[in-house]
């Protein structure tokens, strides 16, 4: 479900300073740089974040509702244990971007750099990650329901401990890919990378 966000948004300066609880709501924040900034339990509600970068932003226990990114540099930043409910994350960089712990329902990353990103213990459902670069990304004990992963780039993704039943990664690329045997059954796959998955487990595929 896509974020439900009025047509009519005021354009807002962000702050300074962001205190812990502090609420957004309503809002365009747009072309600037979010620096230095700590903080715990900030929520932001039906806004849209475009062209924005971020430098040194930790917001622990974040809650996003109806929120947009778009153009945005989200590198490093520290948003663990993080709740995000029907939000987009479109053209956008998250580079070592640290969700541990956070829980997605109705997330769409579109077309995003993840490479690196820390998905921890994550609880997802109903996320995609579309057109999408997740190279080293950790999803390592996840908890992952009608998540999708399409065309995207998932070489050397950590996801041991995670079940993957009904996970399809048929569309997405990978040399290799660090799973558990006994978390592989039900995910789909395609052929190609039925006899690479073969051959991580020992067996000997004649061709």
């Amino acid at each position: 479900m896509s974020p439900n966000i009025p047509q009519e948004l005021s354009e807002v300066i962000f702050p300074d300073k962001i205190c812990n609880e502090d609420y957004f709501e309503g809002a365009i924040i747009s072309n600037c740089i979010i620096e230095n900034q700590l903080a715990e339990y900030v929520i932001f509600d039906k806004v849209i974040f475009k062209n924005v970068t971020c430098k040194n932003v930790a917001f622990s226990s974040l809650e996003l509702t109806n929120v947009i990114f778009d153009n945005c540099d989200l590198s490093n930043v520290d948003f663990n244990e993080a709740i995000m409910h029907q939000v987009e994350m479109k053209n956008c960089k998250i580079i070592g971007a640290n969700l541990s712990g956070a829980t997605l329902r109705n997330v769409l990353f579109d077309n995003c750099y993840g490479d690196y990103a820390t998905f921890r213990n994550i609880n997802g459902k109903q996320v995609m990650f579309h057109n999408s670069s997740l190279g080293n990304a950790d999803f390592y004990r996840s908890t992952l329901l009608h998540v999708n992963f399409v065309n995207s780039c998932l070489d050397q993704i950590q996801l041991s401990g995670t079940k993957l039943a009904g996970i399809d990664l048929s569309t997405c690329e990978f040399r290799q890919i660090g799973v558990n045997q006994e978390d592989v059954q039900g995910c789909i796959v395609s052929p190609q990378q039925a006899i690479g998955f073969a051959k991580l487990f020992g067996l000997i595929v004649k061709e």
